[in-house]
Parts: C-alpha cells; sequence; structure tokens
C-alpha cells in the first residue's frame, strides 16, 4: 500500500489523465491571461470556450488563441442546444472548428448530434495534429451500463479520436455506471458525472482510465455542474497521485460539501506514501452506496450526520462502544474477509477537550472533571448519543435536549438522565457551572446566524461545546465567550476522531501535528 519516495516525487505521475482547465472569458485576451494561470496552477491543456466570447471573428480570434496559447488547446464552440452560449447558425460554427483544425490545435470538441455532419465536411481536410472528441451531454440523468455502453459504440463510430460522456447524478451511485465504462473501455473516453453528486466521478477517474478530467480556475467559474478547482485536484485529492490500486476512503454525509476530513486524509496519505484517496461522499441512502461500492477498492468511510445510525444499522460488525451508543462513525472494510466493521470515535476527541477545559490550573485531577456536573447535550442523533455515552461514563448527570422530546426520553433512559424540550432549554437551570454540548447543525454555515439557546441562559454555564466547526467560531462559541464560560472549539472532537480512523484505515502511527496544522489551515 506504500508508494516509494521516487513515486512521491513532484514530478511523478501514477496516472496519464490530464486535467484540462476550462476558458470561459469574454475577450482573447483576457482568455490569454487565464490560460497562462492555468499553466502556472500545473494544468495539462485548456478548453477554449468560444461560445463565451464576444464579437467573436474566427480568423483573428482563433489565430491569436492558439499560436500564443503555452498550453495544449481543446477548442470547443458549445451551441445553446447542448447546454453552451452559442445560439448562431451551424454552418458558422462549423467553419470555426474547421479553422481550429487548420491552425493546428490538439483537440475539438464536436457534439454527437452534428459529428456526422462534421466529419463530412473535413472528409478531404488534411488533419496533423488535431484529435477530434465527440461529446454527449445528459443533463437529467445517467443512463444504465448497457446504454452508455451503447452510446461508446455510437459515438466511436462516427470517427471520433476520443469518445466523451457526461452526464448527471441524482444519486452518487449514479458515478459507478460511468466509472465501471471507463474501466471496461478499449477507446479513449472522457466520462464525467455532472452536480456534486457526481464529484467522485471526476477524481476516481484517474483511477479508473479516463482521459481527461475538467479542473476550475476559479470556485464559480464552472463550465458544466459540480467541477472542482484544479488546486483541489492537485493539492487537496493528489490527482497525480492517484493510480489503478488506489484504495478509496471518504466521508458519507448529507451535506457533506463543508468537510475538512479531505484535508486531513489526503495530507496525512500524502505524508506518509500511503496510496489512498480521501473523497466527499454526498449520500442519501447509505445501504444502496454500500451496496453499490462493494468493490475492495472501497475500503473505507467516516460517517456524519444524518448517517450515525444508518451507518450502524449496515455495520456486519459493531465496536462493542459503538454499539452501546448506538451510533457509528467509522466503516472499515476488513481486507480478510470484505465485512465491513462499524466504529465510534466521536465522544472521544470531544471528552478529552472538554475535560482539559475544565482542568483547574492545569493540573491533572485524580477523577474526572465531569464528575457530579450536569451535561447538557444538545441534540439526540448520532453525535448526540455518543457524547452522552462519554457523559455519563465520566460520572456525570446528562440531560439531553431535543425537538423531538420522544427522541430524548428515549436516549436519556439509556443512559439514566433527563430528557426536556428545546423550549425548555432556556429557562433550564438545576445549577451554575453545568456543560453545555451542542450536537445539531444548528449555526452551521451557510446559517452562521443561528444558535441553539439564548444568550442569556449561557450565564449558567462553565464550559461549552460546539460540534459545528464551519465557523470555527460559531455564534453559539462566541456568545458563550462573552458570558464568561470557558469553550471548546468542535475542529478538537474532529481532529481527535480523525486520528483514531486513520489508524483504523491504515494501520500506521498518525502524523498528529501535520493533521492538526492542515485542519487549522483549512478553517482559519
Amino acid at each position: 500500500m506504500a508508494i516509494s519516495d521516487l513515486q512521491m516525487g513532484e514530478s511523478i505521475r501514477r496516472n496519464s489523465t490530464l486535467i484540462c482547465v476550462p476558458i470561459m472569458d469574454s475577450t482573447v485576451d483576457q482568455m490569454l491571461v487565464q490560460v497562462m494561470k492555468a499553466k502556472e496552477q500545473g494544468a495539462d491543456l485548456v478548453e477554449l470556450r468560444l461560445d463565451f466570447l464576444k464579437n467573436f471573428d474566427p480568423n483573428r480570434d482563433l489565430d491569436l488563441l492558439i499560436k500564443r496559447s503555452c498550453l495544449p488547446t481543446l477548442v470547443t464552440f458549445r451551441p445553446t442546444w447542448e447546454g453552451g452560449q452559442y445560439d448562431g447558425d451551424e454552418s458558422g460554427r462549423r467553419k470555426a472548428l474547421c479553422r481550429a483544425i487548420e491552425l493546428g490545435a490538439d483537440y475539438i470538441d464536436v457534439e454527437l448530434k452534428v459529428a456526422d455532419e462534421f466529419f463530412d465536411s473535413i472528409s478531404g481536410m488534411k488533419r496533423t495534429k488535431t484529435l477530434i472528441i465527440v461529446s454527449s451531454h445528459n443533463y437529467e440523468s445517467t443512463p444504465s451500463v448497457e446504454e452508455i455502453g451503447n452510446l461508446v459504440s455510437r459515438i466511436q463510430s462516427t470517427g471520433a479520436d476520443i469518445v466523451k460522456i457526461a452526464t448527471t447524478a441524482t444519486d452518487i451511485t449514479d458515478c459507478v455506471r460511468i466509472l465501471q465504462v471507463l474501466t471496461h473501455s478499449q477507446v479513449p473516453i472522457i466520462g464525467l458525472v455532472m452536480r456534486e453528486k457526481g464529484l467522485i466521478s471526476r477524481i476516481l477517474c484517474a483511477k479508473f482510465g479516463g482521459y481527461l478530467t475538467f479542473g476550475t480556475l476559479d470556485e464559480g467559474s464552472v463550465s458544466a455542474p459540480g467541477q472542482p478547482t484544479l488546486k483541489d485536484l492537485l493539492d487537496l485529492y493528489n490527482f497525480r497521485y492517484i493510480g489503478p490500486d488506489t484504495k478509496v476512503f471518504g466521508i458519507i454525509g448529507n451535506p457533506v460539501g463543508h468537510s475538512k476530513s479531505p484535508h486531513m486524509f489526503n495530507a496525512a496519505f500524502k505524508s506518509v506514501g500511503f496510496d489512498g484517496i480521501y473523497v466527499p461522499l454526498l449520500v442519501d441512502s447509505v445501504p444502496n452506496f454500500l451496496k453499490t461500492y462493494s468493490s475492495p477498492d472501497f475500503v473505507g468511510y467516516s460517517i456524519t450526520i444524518p448517517h450515525k445510525m444508518a451507518g450502524l444499522e449496515c455495520s456486519e460488525e459493531v465496536d462493542p462502544i459503538a454499539k452501546a451508543i448506538g451510533a457509528i462513525n467509522c466503516l472499515v472494510r476488513r481486507p480478510s474477509d470484505g465485512k465491513l466493521a462499524g466504529y465510534n470515535f466521536d465522544y472521544v476527541g470531544a471528552i478529552e477537550a472538554i475535560e482539559e477545559g475544565l482542568q483547574v490550573g492545569g493540573s491533572i485531577a485524580p477523577r474526572s472533571p465531569l464528575a457530579g456536573k450536569v451535561f447538557v447535550v444538545i441534540g439526540a442523533g448520532g453525535a448526540g448519543k455518543a457524547l452522552a455515552y462519554g457523559g455519563k461514563a465520566k460520572g456525570a448527570s446528562v440531560v439531553i435536549a431535543n425537538r423531538t422530546l420522544a427522541s430524548a426520553a428515549e436516549l436519556a433512559g439509556k443512559v439514566g438522565g433527563k430528557a426536556i424540550s428545546l423550549d425548555e432549554l432556556d429557562d433550564f437551570a438545576p445549577e451554575d457551572g453545568m456543560i453545555l454540548l451542542n450536537t445539531t447543525s444548528v449555526g452551521m454555515k451557510p446559517k452562521i446566524n443561528e444558535t441553539p439557546i439564548s444568550k442569556k441562559a449561557l450565564k449558567n454555564y462553565a464550559l461549552v461545546f460546539d460540534a459545528v466547526y464551519t465557523p470555527k467560531l460559531t455564534r453559539l462559541l462566541k456568545e458563550a465567550q462573552e458570558s464568561g464560560a470557558s469553550i471548546v472549539y468542535g475542529t478538537e472532537m474532529l481532529v481527535n476522531q480523525a486520528f483514531r480512523q486513520y489508524e483504523q484505515f491504515t494501520g500506521l502511527p498518525v502524523p498528529k501535528e501535520l493533521m492538526r496544522e492542515v485542519l487549522a489551515k483549512s478553517t482559519s
């Protein structure tokens, strides 16, 4: 599973998949500036989107763009009927693409709908350099493997040098069909799934033999939904180091785009030469996801909101602590028999950080400082269950506050605690010096002005913990500080549980300082 020092060198690639940056500016000069930026950031080629140019003159503008480009060029002139900006006549568009061939563009993109006519029009033209990509875009869904296979054959029959198929993900399981086609294709193929649920197709195409993927210069400059940035492909996902034997890990959640776990794990994998990739997995149904991605290549997952209990139900073996909590946050496919083993490390980091925050003068007490404290947990989901269990284990008196009182009562019964509704939380003050733990998503970006409890009620708490870590300083923590309470950031829980997951994923010593440093940078 290890990569040699030589392989990890910056100049070494472990796959042949190219990274193409779409250039969509309105003037030639702006485009050429962006091309230079793409080269500086490490792109392999650029896609010149002619349909975005204002007052486009094929003879003048193409000559400048192709001859002055410091990177290989893919020329695309996308019509509105295929998701582009061009709404003129087809003959003018075809002439521009022919001119791109004459000028020596490295690639041009032609839509399948007009491919036969286009090849007829260039039958007498001498092509010394240009490769023709014939593309098909489905902006509604992802067809079956059989239908995609038939589409590949249809595109290939036009005379295409490279096949391009872009579909749309309505569920993350749609990606597997494109990845299967990439794996078994005998022709050069670009296979991508659009939208956020299709993100993994744009990263894992390097593992399964895709010809190229697209990465943008800026987050807002996407030519199709769900494109990652060039920087993220290279620096966050270590795209060049992904190979056929790379093991796939990820974080299962919904939402999941805010997660900092990919930053920590991918940096840690790279630092020790571990052949793994860690990706965000926007999952609707955990059982469907695990059934679909049952390959031995998919080996380990972090589980976050709202899937911690669903992950437990899907586990074939469960760690005793996770079973007692009733939720997991880590799922590992054992290499010996392929069974899925579930663990819960959520409570460890948070409890340790809370104990440290309660130590007087840094002294180490003979027993937990949580013993005898009133331990108020907001939320009865997976994280709430983990921290309620942790509080009970440390001798605290646990109180569960939840929107649904029945769920709070069920959890309270398991830990010998008390249940209250969220409406009761503001007036709940049996004693001073209580501990408050928010395990819900209230206050998480983008809804950063929300808080689960009024500021006036915070005067009753000695310490407040918030599992939300985007932003790091939530409204709850800010108001707790202003009320005189000590605070514990959600990043403490995140990084400490990540250490345990890393050990389960890799069997290697944890690069703790690196992971802490990466997390601090990504949340600053």
